[in-house]
C-alpha cells in the first residue's frame, strides 16, 4: 500500500462520511485531519479479501481479537468511536469503519449474538468458535497459547464509507 493510496482514500472518504461538514465554519478537526490507523481483517491477503467482502456487503459488523495480542504489540485498545481504515489482501484501502462498542470477555464467554454479527462461515457459535480457536493458535503474536478462558476483545463496527464497487 502506498501513502498516497491511503491519503487519497482518506481524502475522498472524509468528504463522503460526512466528517467534515463543519470546517467551513468551525474549522478543520482532529476526526478529519488525523489519518486513522490502517489494517486488514484476517492473516493472510485471502482472508483479508474473504472478510472485507462481508464487511461491504453488510454480513459483518464485528470482529475479535486476542486481548494477549494487543499487549504483545502494545497496541491500545479501540474505543466507541475509533475511525479504522480496512485494507484489502493487496494493501488497498476499501472501507473507513467506526468502532461503535467494545467488550472484553473470555473466550467461552463469547455469545451466539457475537458469533453471528461477525457474519463467518454459517454465523454460529460454534462455527466461530472453532475458526478463532485456530486463528488465534496459529496467528498469535504472544507465547501464551491459546485457552478457553483467554481474554477476547469483541468490536463491533459500521462502515461509514465503502469504496465504490468499480474502484
Amino acid at each position: 500500500m502506498s501513502d498516497d493510496a491511503l491519503h487519497q482514500f482518506w481524502e475522498l472518504a472524509k468528504v463522503k462520511a460526512k466528517l467534515n461538514r463543519f470546517e467551513v465554519y468551525v474549522g478543520a478537526t482532529p476526526l478529519s485531519t488525523v489519518l486513522p490507523p490502517a489494517w486488514a481483517f484476517g492473516a493472510t491477503p485471502q482472508e483479508a479479501d474473504d472478510l472485507l467482502a462481508l464487511v461491504l456487503a453488510g454480513t459483518k459488523t464485528a470482529t475479535a481479537g486476542a486481548l494477549d495480542d494487543y499487549d504483545a504489540e502494545g497496541e491500545p485498545l479501540p474505543t466507541a468511536g475509533t475511525l479504522s481504515i480496512v485494507l484489502d489482501g493487496a494493501g488497498n484501502p476499501r472501507a473507513l469503519i467506526e468502532t461503535t462498542r467494545v467488550d472484553v470477555v473470555a473466550f467461552d464467554q463469547v455469545d451466539a449474538e457475537h458469533a453471528f454479527l461477525e457474519g463467518e462461515d454459517d454465523r454460529s457459535l460454534e462455527s466461530w468458535r472453532r475458526i478463532h480457536e485456530r486463528f488465534f493458535t496459529e496467528h498469535a503474536d504472544h507465547d501464551l497459547g491459546f485457552r478457553p478462558d483467554m481474554p477476547i476483545v469483541l468490536e463491533r463496527f459500521r462502515v461509514i464509507y465503502p469504496t465504490p464497487a468499480n474502484a
